[in-house]
């Protein structure tokens, strides 16, 4: 069984990453990679892989609110084929729709109750979508 995934929030300019470990069950936001086009520095992301040594990655898979595939259904899958190239783990996919619109207001509460002292950057934004979808993922049980 899978235990440990690290987990991105695929875009084509900003990157979000978070880890999920399904023994603690514990989720944490980690980085906001920039990236050209959908793809990021890839040592940034084997730095990432060494620091957190994951069994398996995770993309997240946006999709239009009715359930239909979209252009960015298709490059998010296309960066899971390249992750997978490029680090010989599994991929695997959640689907992600409202992540974004979730972590905005998650995180423009955190403002407004005071929990949070700086704005929200769209950084930010990605590194709690990718939370998010880490949180899914551990909800969504075990995968061998």
């Amino acid at each position: 069984m899978v235990s440990r995934a690290l987990v991105f929030d695929f875009g084509t300019r900003r990157i979000g990453v978070a880890s999920a470990n399904r023994q603690a069950q514990t989720t944490t936001a980690l980085a906001t990679l920039q990236a050209r086009d959908g793809l990021p520095d890839w040592r940034e992301i084997a730095q990432l892989i060494r620091d957190w040594q994951p069994e398996a990655l995770v993309i997240g898979l946006p999709r239009n609110t009715d359930g239909s595939e979209s252009d960015m259904t298709a490059r998010a899958r296309a960066f899971g084929g390249w992750l997978a190239e490029h680090s010989g783990l599994g991929v695997q996919e959640i689907d992600e729709r409202f992540t974004s619109t979730e972590a905005e207001a998650l995180l423009r509460d955190q403002r407004r109750d005071g929990s949070r002292s700086r704005r929200v950057r769209p950084g930010d934004i990605d590194r709690m979508a990718a939370e998010l979808i880490a949180q899914t993922w551990l909800r969504s049980g075990p995968v061998p």
